[in-house]
């Protein structure tokens, strides 16, 4: 059964959107929490409540942002939810009954609600509190909003026991990855933890895979888990004595977010609410009806269609633009004229949109038969279009129409280059490669010859020209070096073109602070290939032969650009020359019949681009034509040139130069608006998001999963979503059939309550304490002295607020006139407040200005504490023998952490390598390469200490470590680390994600479902990592309880090894010898 039958068929053995409608099916819910017989749960975004004998639902709230996480007080009162009304996700309370919401946190991050504690305090879980960022829990008190850190350093769900003291709980979050059946290191398992007892318990340790949403009934541990390869409810004793026992056996959805209320549990599955009656032992659905016109499933315009620009292209003649947006095609006139939408096809995407050579039609891809095929669009926007193809069974790529319209070029994403015969409707592959994709194809103006890039074996980018007519392929290019962004010259003559052959390093040698090592700016240069023989180049000076250069001698009858062209292929790797531009670092070559455009990008931190050209002649200099833009495209009679700037568009002249006013050449965008029909977008969304799965996904057995199958079960309940979160949240059930890790469904266009405001943080731990007339600082967070401009806000010079200071006003209103401190800095971050501050021992208060900082520094504030208390620890207890280096992630910006802490202490005998809660990038090679150096000789100058070579090199011993949160590339360094034999991890097992992946799989809206598009292996041909983790050598827990203490076991066990090797083995310099005597 193809895709399209499949597609047919389900939406006529189901129901349509309208009679799903209709039906009064629509809905789909989430979140529930239960007490007695009220359940209160989430549907389009709001909160809802229903008898827990199902009927017609009543709305509870109506704020356009997203309200999650309910939670039914004990006494059946109040309900407690996260909301992020203001930014950030919140805890607020309201009457079950009904009424205006009450905010309980001001913390500026994103809390979840977990429960409510026996004494009425909210409990929620929140990375606010903690250092190192763990989720941890937190009590407030719906009244005086009092908090209490619940004292483990690790817990995301909980339950309290008979006793009203004894804790269930999570003790991870949830890993962030969609993905089912995960038995990793960050697999959720559950935990006690009571007063009785030192330390916390584990009672699920016997199982790798998941145990979550503990909740408590009659002595009883109830709790879901994958046990039998889906989520479903199970239940155990208390002490995790004995076996556990399955109450539910569903297949095909798993048992979501269970909540528990005298004896009756509720959960989602699939998109429906269930009731599971523990003392009846019987298992029901919840029928609900939702009263709502289903505002965010109506017809909604889109005020800008460019932000959600996917491609563009120019007319021939360069008076329209064909813009490819939010699954639409457009075409913009450059003058004033009319604009047409080229397709109307609600539920149908268009990819790509390309002009044909006669300006009469565009060729653009549409999965209007469930497989995206290649149609003719019609300029008009009257005349049908035409389906050029039929054979779509992977992911293809943007089409690069030939110029006499008989071929489409085209890629896909099985690495095969493809013509299509337009007359025919059938596909030639011309090519398949092994090492990368295609890319930069280019038709010659004949038509007969396409250039095109494909990396040679040893992966650098190779040129090739194939004879259409011929079906023979030559490379033009050496695999010496880099070489790509081919364009032809007007008459065919000349092939354009980018190769990096500059390489002239920055750096001069390896002397000098920090292991100086090669950098290769502005490595590339333009050049000319000459494709016939015995031709002047344009850019060749004229010599007293008078002879004319090629351009001159054209006839100014003939049209160049369509005449047959026979190319000179032999001996063509010697008809290579520089065009004299200085090297650069140059991307997108395009020729005029005068000029030569291309894009100079810079190596600043911001990445700007500058649109430049030269005229091809002798005497030309390249200038700049316009700055600062994302893109451009030349016309295909090559007069005018095409720029995407900020939002907007410009054409104007293949002059060499921009129009002096540039807002004459914009594009006119005014009044541009299009409409989207959600639930037609959302079901071609979803299926877009499971084809894109099918075709980047690594394997392309899709380990083993009837992927059909997985669409036929899940697209009936597409028709039940009511707004965007909704579809996410059924894609994500949807692609966690995969089993893979590094699959994230995010983003979207969701409804937006437009009013986030962000609250200033100060820096420090504060506590409200109405007896001494503010609040007091309790902690001020440590950072290193080294680097005073990412100290506290409160520890900067002329503010030093000390802990014991209370703060009894902000911009002259009293700290305790408000719910919380944070209040009077809500829109405040970088902007300077002024605080009154009572030092601990002042008798008056003094003024101080501060400036505080935003939540995410907030945040890395405190993860800067744990990072500078960590390294204290090591100076201390490994006596200055041993250093300590943290990565927090393998990213750009995190090589900078390694050059800031490993070169201050390269020469100790000892070093920990801290990757735990390592986020993972792509600087694995870096770090280990360096770590790889080794010291092979020794100078020694006339005076001083002997120094070694290779310079920096680490001669002492290593360990490394890493936890349950060391995930992605950390995990690949981690294991690198261990396999080529550096020395001892010690930690707990990581988390697993092993399969790289890609996010340029987006949906229409711009959100997406990544891809886990490269699976990794090592050479005894088994794949690593994945779905399981790096097994440390030495496993060391930091147990919940001891860690929110101040322990670091882990730490504490790295130093104590490195110390017994020093001891063993300390590895001095070896001592000069004797000096030589003649």
């Amino acid at each position: 059964m193809t895709l399209r039958m499949a597609l047919v068929w389900l939406m006529v053995a189901g129901l349509s959107a309208d009679s799903v409608e209709a039906a009064g099916l629509r809905g789909y819910f989430r979140y529930p929490s239960v007490h007695d017989q009220t359940v209160v749960f989430t549907a389009e975004g709001d909160l809802w409540t229903v008898s827990l004998a199902g009927g017609r639902a009543a709305r509870l709230t109506t704020h356009l942002a997203q309200e999650t996480y309910p939670r039914i007080s004990p006494d059946g009162r109040l309900v407690a939810f996260s909301a992020a009304y203001e930014g950030a996700r919140e805890i607020y309370v309201m009457p079950l009954a009904g009424g205006r919401p009450r905010r309980l946190t001001f913390d500026g991050e994103s809390s979840r609600v977990v429960g409510w504690a026996p004494d009425g305090r909210v409990a929620y879980a929140t990375r606010h509190y903690s250092t190192l960022p763990n989720t941890q829990m937190v009590l407030v008190h719906p009244e005086t909003l009092d908090i209490e850190r619940v004292p483990l350093e690790q817990a995301s769900q909980a339950a309290w026991g008979a006793d009203g003291k004894t804790l269930f709980f999570t003790r991870l979050s949830k890993q962030g990855s969609s993905t089912k059946r995960y038995k990793g290191g960050t697999a959720e398992t559950l935990w006690r933890f009571g007063p009785k007892t030192p330390e916390a318990i584990p009672l699920t340790a016997n199982y790798t895979g998941t145990s979550r949403d503990p909740m408590v009934w009659n002595g009883r541990l109830y709790f879901a888990s994958d046990r039998d390869g889906t989520m479903n409810l199970w239940v155990m004793d208390t002490n995790g004595t004995a076996k556990p026992q399955q109450l539910t056996r569903h297949r095909g959805f798993d048992v979501l977010r269970p909540a528990l209320s005298e004896g009756r549990i509720v959960y989602q599955w699939g998109a429906d609410l269930r009731v599971y009656d523990i003392g009846e032992e019987t298992d029901r659905k919840i029928g609900i009806t939702l009263p709502s016109d289903f505002d965010q499933t109506r017809e909604k315009w889109i005020e800008k269609p460019i932000e959600y620009l996917t491609a563009l292209d120019l007319s021939p003649d360069g008076d329209r633009v064909a813009v490819t947006t939010r699954g639409n095609v457009f075409i913009l006139p450059t003058k004033p004229g009319r604009r047409i939408h080229l397709t109307r096809n609600p539920g149908t995407r268009y990819r790509g949109a390309r002009f044909s050579a006669d300006g009469k039609s565009l060729v653009a891809l549409s999965d209007a038969t469930g497989e995206f095929e290649f149609y003719r669009l019609p300029a008009n926007g009257i005349d049908p279009a035409k389906k050029l193809s039929a054979d779509g069974k992977v992911f293809r790529y943007f089409p690069v129409p030939s110029p006499d319209g008989k071929f489409v070029a085209y890629r896909d994403k099985n690495y095969e280059l493809w013509l299509l015969d337009v007359a025919g409707g059938k596909s030639r592959r011309i090519a398949r490669s092994e090492n990368y994709n295609f890319s930069w194809l280019s038709w010659s103006p004949d038509s007969r010859w396409l250039a095109y890039v494909v990396a040679a074996e040893n992966s650098n980018d190779r040129i090739h020209l194939h004879d259409v007519k011929k079906m023979v392929d030559s490379p033009v290019t050496s695999d010496r070096y880099d070489s790509y962004s081919p364009t032809w010259s007007s008459d065919g003559r000349f092939l354009y073109f980018l190769s990096d052959r500059n390489f002239e390093s920055l750096v001069t040698s390896p002397w000098g602070p920090r292991q100086p090592e090669p950098f290769f700016d502005r490595t590339t240069q333009i050049f000319e290939l000459s494709l016939v023989k015995k031709q002047r180049s344009p850019f060749q000076p004229k010599e007293d032969l008078g002879e004319d250069r090629p351009e001159d001698a054209k006839s100014k009858t003939q049209k160049a650009d369509t005449k047959p062209l026979r190319l000179d292929l032999d001996g063509i790797a010697a008809r290579i020359s520089l065009v004299p531009v200085p090297a650069g670092n140059y991307t997108t070559l395009s020729a005029t019949d005068k000029h030569l455009y291309f894009v100079s990008r810079s190596t600043t931190k911001k990445r700007t681009r500058t649109l430049q050209a030269i005229r091809r002649d002798a005497e030309a200099k390249p200038v700049t034509v316009l700055s600062d833009i994302k893109s451009f495209r030349v016309s295909g009679n090559r007069k005018k040139v095409l720029v995407h700037k900020d939002d907007n568009l410009h054409v104007f002249d293949a002059s060499g130069s921009a129009p002096k006013s540039l807002s004459k050449s914009r594009v006119s965008l005014s009044g541009w608006r299009m409409s989207v029909d959600p639930t037609t977008e959302w079901r071609q969304m979803f299926v877009d998001a499971w084809r894109m799965e099918r075709d980047y996904f690594y394997d392309p057995n899709l380990h083993g999963v009837d992927w059909k199958e997985v669409l036929e079960r899940h697209l009936p309940l597409v028709d039940r979503v009511t707004d965007r979160a909704e579809l996410n949240d059924l894609i994500s059930q949807m692609v966690g059939e995969l089993e893979a890790l590094h699959i994230y469904v995010r983003g979207g266009d969701h409804r937006d309550a437009d009013d986030g405001v962000s609250i200033g943080q100060l820096g420090a731990v504060l506590r409200r304490d109405a007896d001494r007339g503010g609040y007091v600082v309790e902690h001020v967070y440590r950072t290193d002295p080294d680097l005073p401009d990412q100290v506290s806000p409160l520890s900067k010079p002329g503010v030093e607020v000390e802990a014991g200071a209370v703060i009894e006003s902000i911009d002259g209103v009293s700290t305790l006139s408000v719910d919380h401190i944070n209040v009077l800095l809500r829109n405040k971050s970088g902007r300077k407040v002024l605080c009154s501050v009572r030092d601990p021992r002042a008798k008056a208060p003094r003024r101080v200005i501060v400036e505080p900082v935003s939540s995410s520094r907030a945040a890395d504030l405190r993860y800067d504490q744990w990072e500078y208390t960590r390294r204290l620890a090591v100076e201390k207890s490994g006596k200055g023998k041993v250093g300590y280096v943290h990565l927090r992630a393998m990213g750009r910006t995190n090589i900078a952490e390694w050059a800031r802490h490993y070169y201050p202490v390269f020469q100790r005998q000892g070093l920990v390598i801290d990757v735990r809660h390592n986020r993972g990038g792509n600087i694995d090679s870096w770090i280990l390469e360096k770590l790889l150096r080794k010291a092979w000789f020794y100078w020694k100058p006339r005076v001083g200490k002997p120094y070694w070579n290779m310079q920096y090199a680490f001669r002492g011993h290593l360990v490394v470590l890493c936890n349950e949160k060391t995930a992605s590339d950390g995990e690949a360094f981690t294991e690198g680390f261990r396999r080529l034999g550096m020395g001892r991890v010690i930690g707990t097992r990581t988390w697993g994600g092993e399969i790289w992946l890609s996010i340029n799989n987006r949906l229409v809206d711009r959100g997406y479902a990544s891809a886990a598009q490269t699976g990794v292996y090592g050479p005894e041909r088994e794949w690593l990592i994945e779905g399981h983790g790096v097994d440390p050598d030495v496993v060391v827990d930091n147990l919940p309880h001891a860690t929110f203490r101040g322990g670091d076991a882990q730490l504490d066990a790295a130093v104590k090894h490195l110390l017994e090797k020093i001891k063993k083995d300390p590895r001095p310099v070896p001592r000069p010898p004797k000096y030589r005597k003649r």
